[in-house]
Parts: structure tokens; sequence; C-alpha cells
């Protein structure tokens, strides 16, 4: 269900935004996709964020977006690094403006104005650097 959310064509759209948002910053943008979440969705995002070793980043600066996309769910968790410069309320206000996005049926519009808005917050506080490679994968990752 959760790899056929979204086409392959909005796929690849969302991957493209992760690549433009992380050119001007060292930090890392991934998105992770399950089908529910029946727990504390910041709870369950935290243990996906580790589970996908997003906190072994040089400068810990990795942005998480979560979706359970039957439970409608969204969270987003920003590693310590970023976490010291934007407050979780930041966050928390993000991922109500996504899922506002989805209430009018624009999942793929919504994650990719979480992804801009994230991207600008790591390029003022983890600008990109001339040694920067890219330390985790663009690509959306699945879960259940």
């Amino acid at each position: 269900m959760t790899k056929t959310f979204f086409t392959p064509e909005e796929q690849q759209e969302i991957v493209q935004a992760i690549a433009r948002a992380e050119l001007n910053t060292s930090g890392e943008i991934r998105v992770h996709m399950e089908a529910y979440c029946h727990r504390s969705v910041l709870h369950h995002a935290t243990k996906v964020f580790h589970r996908l070793e997003m906190h072994k980043t040089v400068k810990r600066n990795g942005v998480l977006f979560y979706v359970a996309v039957k439970s409608r769910k969204v969270a987003i968790v920003g590693d310590e690094g970023i976490h010291q410069h934007v407050k979780q309320e930041f966050w928390d206000n993000l991922a109500k403006e996504i899922v506002s996005c989805f209430a009018q049926n624009k999942y793929k519009e919504g994650l990719i104005i979480g992804i801009e808005r994230a991207g600008e917050k790591l390029k003022v506080h983890f600008p990109r650097e001339d040694d920067d490679v890219n330390e985790l994968p663009d690509e959306i990752s699945f879960g259940n």
C-alpha cells in the first residue's frame, strides 16, 4: 500500500525535492512511509529515525519526515544538531501544515513544502561545505 501511495513520478518529484533541499546544506533529509502507526507518532518516528541510522551523520543534522498513510499521521524528527537551533515547535507546526495539505488531498505537495522548509532551516544552520558528501540516501523508505 505505501509503496504505491505515490506514483513513480510523484516519488521521483519528492526525491528531487530532497536533493534540491540538500544542495545548499550539509543536512540530510529522508522520507519514510508506513501504512499504520498505532502509538504516539513522534515516539514511533524517533524509533524509525534510529533504525534508519539517521543519528550517524557527522553533524547530527538529519531530518526525518515520517508518514503513516492509513493512520493519517505525520511526524518530523530532527537530530540533536539541528534540534539545538530549531525546536520541536517548528517541527510540530510544519507537520500540521503538511497534514493540512493532506486534508486537501495534496499529499505530494504537502511533503515537498515540508522538505523545502526543512532545507531552508538546515541551510541557515548547516550551510553546504566544499567537502560535503551525501551521507544518507534520498530515496523514500517504506515500512509495514
